[in-house]
């Protein structure tokens, strides 16, 4: 079975679709310590503990 390449002919563009590139996203600020909520644990004086 071969691929369409060509769209059919009753296709119509949906009116929210445009030929612009898509946003860049912006850049994810960093925290300098690790959030407790992502890695479950956290750090006093360097060492991890649990709750």
């Amino acid at each position: 079975m071969e691929r369409a390449t060509k769209r059919p002919e009753q296709f119509t563009k949906p009116a929210n679709w445009t030929n612009e590139p898509p946003p860049k996203p912006e850049p994810v600020e960093v925290e300098e310590e690790l959030s407790p909520t992502r890695y479950g644990d956290w750090t006093l004086k360097g060492v991890a503990i649990d709750f």
